[in-house]
């Protein structure tokens, strides 16, 4: 067979690796958020707002009473559910089961959250602006589908160590923000719902010891406890949680029955859930903003903590424990391509939103400034981060390249 690969194909190959393997949630991300800034700064802004944010029925109805909020305590639950069962298997079965395996993910992804936060709070503290303190949590949360993304869009260019790195503790930043969430932008606890909403996992445990194998009484259950949550004062989001780890590694006929649940979710989370929430969330009015929003404060805490907080929080983290024997750095990988991924890390965009509409919430201009924080630090980073693997690697492309079927070659 000749070594030859087509021009034409060659020419295509980088396009079909936009819409393959790791690279193509992230890539619809960047379209929606795309998508979702031109809806915002055209003729369609007023219709984009009022899509969302327009009263469906009256807040005495029910508590969700916008797309908007519907979307956000209520499709989001889904996402926080899948992200649950994730975080469960690799913690049982994964590369999180082993002592040794989790200790550079747990401490790298700590580092990374605690150094933003830092970096957050200098800025906004510099201008003696109380109220911005409470966004402390917006960039330190790290999107697993943009960074996957453009770790995809390098091809094997990037080591299958670094990779598995960067998932791990991206899983670990997760639990580290549903931690967050619910210990810090929890705010007028209802006793009442939440001893309902303890009734129910408490059922759902004896259902899992049980090892109830059918799907339906598990989904009935989460939504009664997705209900009680919802009024209990708890962000409605952390119920996909923590019904996420009630459900049972293996049913009764030894099926995998959390990798099945989890397998099936996990597309609809990634492909449209997320996409959902990015394009209801994503919109930024900049005319409303003017430069002197794009250039606040916050918008430049935010940017800055993405960018210079997550780098400097994850490579020193990996630097000392490498340096002092406590966990290695991932294998076959130069520091220049963990600086990289360090960078990538800095990639922030569902978590972030999210926890940005609960630090502001009720106040619109911060939330839009919020935004723009997040899609500049989150930019700058996928860009810098992106150019320095592909300049830098030690593991150029290869023929086998993920993009490049038998064909190809």
């Amino acid at each position: 067979m000749s070594n030859r690969r087509s021009p034409i194909r060659l020419v295509f190959a980088p396009v079909r690796a936009l819409f393959v393997s790791d690279a193509s949630a992230g890539i619809l991300l960047i379209l929606v958020a795309i998508a979702a800034m031109l809806a915002a700064n055209s003729a369609l802004a007023e219709d984009y707002h009022h899509l969302f944010h327009g009263e469906l029925f009256s807040a005495d109805v029910f508590k969700l009473n916008t797309l908007h909020l519907w979307i956000n305590d209520g499709l989001m639950a889904i996402f926080f559910f899948v992200v649950g069962l994730e975080v469960k298997r690799e913690w049982i079965e994964g590369q999180l089961s082993d002592n040794d395996q989790r200790k550079m993910p747990i401490l790298a992804a700590a580092a990374g959250m605690i150094f933003p936060a830092l970096v957050y709070l200098f800025f906004v503290n510099a201008e003696g602006a109380g109220e911005l303190t409470r966004g402390w949590a917006i960039p330190a949360a790290t999107d697993i589908a943009f960074a996957m993304g453009v770790l995809g869009l390098l091809g094997s260019r990037v080591p299958a160590s670094l990779r598995l790195f960067l998932l791990t503790v991206a899983i670990v930043d997760d639990i580290g923000a549903v931690l967050v969430i619910a210990l810090f932008y929890t705010a007028n606890l209802k006793v009442m719902w939440l001893l309902a909403a303890a009734v129910v996992v408490a059922i759902m445990m004896v259902m899992n010891r049980a090892r109830v194998s059918a799907y339906t009484p598990f989904i009935l259950m989460s939504l009664v406890l997705w209900f009680v949550v919802l009024n209990s004062g708890v962000h409605a989001t952390i119920a996909g949680v923590v019904a996420a780890l009630t459900i049972p590694m293996r049913g009764k006929d030894d099926d995998t029955m959390l990798e099945h649940l989890e397998h099936g979710l996990a597309p609809w989370s990634a492909y449209l859930i997320v996409p959902v929430f990015g394009f209801a969330n994503a919109g930024v009015e900049i005319g409303n903003l003017g430069m002197e929003g794009i250039i606040a404060p916050l918008p430049i805490a935010i940017a800055a903590g993405l960018f210079f907080g997550k780098q400097v929080g994850i490579l020193s983290a990996i630097y000392v424990a490498d340096r002092l024997g406590f966990a290695p750095r991932p294998d076959g990988a130069s520091w220049t391509e963990i600086w990289g991924v360090s960078i990538l890390c800095g990639i922030g965009f569902t978590m972030s939103l999210f926890i940005s509409g609960l630090a502001f919430a009720g106040n619109a201009l911060l939330i839009e400034e919020a935004k723009i924080g997040i899609l500049m630090g989150s930019f700058v980073s996928a860009v810098v981060g992106y150019t320095i693997l592909r300049m830098t690697t030690d593991h150029p492309d290869d023929e086998r390249s993920p993009y490049l079927d038998k064909a190809d070659l």
